[in-house]
């Protein structure tokens, strides 16, 4: 049981009730898309959020990267169209802006796009589907380059999802999506991805299956270290041939299918590997605390909130978490409701360990605050298990 991963709890907040749900993955036995159930309705989760992407310097470079990568690739001009899924603050369209290239946002929740508006990027305040993709087209045309970053799996009705990126998408079109890869998933152990804003967990041999069944050919994908392990996927319409599927996409496929991404062994397996870091990352805890060490943790993401909560970690082991984000400071983390504090704080406190909850930006966050080694103080990440840093 555990709360949706993203709504930080309030100070007036804290002696009322929170909603729980089961939070539990099932694999389809025809396709092997990996799904939660839906408790919730996207709107409540995604309408307010409190998820700003350009918090993270890493991922605004890697957002950078792929503009320049794709504009090239792709020819784009200030004649083509960009249209991004879940645009949020405009931490990537910035880049196409920056090139007088025009761009449509399409984001979910209104709090995160007034930021981006407020950069000049045009954004339109709606979530994603058929219906949606035939108002954007109305309104602004088709897209030469439709792409969305970590949006695919957040969507409950992928169907109708996919269908609205075919009506979308311009003849001669290109459409990337990046999404974590659910093989990695299993392989680095990173269960802490699995959280109720998170609808699906991807193969790519299950999204291969999901596009061409709308009319999409997937000709390439890269496999990027982003997120613990993602896969970027492009897309053109299945009636245009001068795109041939690459190698990389005949590969992968293969290798999934031998590591067993359509054999239901290599889930039940992974179930007893996740009770098991449970157990080893508790020990730490415990061992650490008995010696008289402090411990808080650092950042409040989605994933550390599914930990927190699997792992039942609240201040009898961790003082406090801190975030670089404003809209998470001075609230409480979901569940195990530990304090949310400015990163200054483990200057003035001197901890001896911080527990990096979004392990995936582990060297970004140990090398901006490798002043913590002045005292001693170690940094540790849970993921794929317990692990002291040098």
């Amino acid at each position: 049981m555990s709360p949706l991963c993203q709504t930080h709890i309030k100070q007036d907040q804290l002696n009322s009730k929170e909603a729980f749900y089961p939070l539990h993955a099932y694999v389809c036995t025809e396709c092997y898309l990996v799904q939660l159930d839906e408790y919730v309705t996207p709107d409540e989760i995604f309408s307010d959020y409190d998820y700003f992407s350009s918090f993270s310097e890493s991922w605004v470079k890697h957002a950078k990267d792929y503009c320049e990568m794709i504009t090239e690739r792709i020819n784009l001009t200030p004649n083509s169209l960009v249209a991004e899924i879940a645009s949020n603050d405009g931490y990537l369209l910035q880049h196409f802006v920056a090139q007088n290239i025009p761009v449509i946002g399409i984001e979910p929740a209104a709090n995160i796009a007034k930021a981006a508006v407020k950069k000049g990027i045009r954004t339109s305040v709606q979530f994603f589907g058929e219906e949606t993709a035939n108002s954007i087209k109305e309104e602004y045309g088709r897209a030469d380059l439709l792409l969305g970053n970590n949006v695919l799996a957040h969507v409950p009705n992928i169907n109708d999802f996919v269908s609205g990126m075919k009506v979308l998408l311009n003849q001669g079109g290109t459409i990337t999506m990046e999404f974590p890869h659910l093989l990695k998933l299993i392989e680095e152990n990173e269960f802490d991805t699995i959280y109720h804003e998170h609808f699906s967990y991807l193969s790519f041999y299950t999204v291969e299956k999901i596009f061409a069944h709308h009319g999409i050919t997937l000709f390439d994908v890269e496999e990027l270290p982003s997120h613990g392990g993602s896969l970027r996927i492009f897309g053109r319409h299945t009636n245009e041939t001068d795109r041939p599927v690459s190698q990389n996409v005949i590969a992968l496929r293969d290798r999934e299918i031998e590591l067993g991404i359509n054999d239901l062994k290599l889930y039940q397996e992974y179930q007893e590997k996740v009770k098991e870091t449970k157990r080893k990352l508790l020990s730490f805890l415990i061992e650490k605390k008995r010696e008289g060490k402090t411990i808080v943790g650092y950042g409040a993401p989605g994933k550390g909130n599914t930990l927190l909560n699997y792992c039942g970690i609240r201040q009898d082991f961790l003082d406090y978490t801190v975030d670089i984000s404003p809209q998470k400071q001075g609230k409480f983390t979901p569940g195990c409701r530990l304090p949310i504090l400015d990163p200054k704080v483990i200057k003035e406190t001197k901890p001896d360990y911080v527990l990096i909850l979004p392990w995936n930006l582990a060297k970004e966050i140990s090398t901006k605050h490798a002043y913590i080694s002045e005292w001693g103080g170690k940094f540790v990440v849970p993921i794929p298990e317990v692990k002291v840093l040098d």
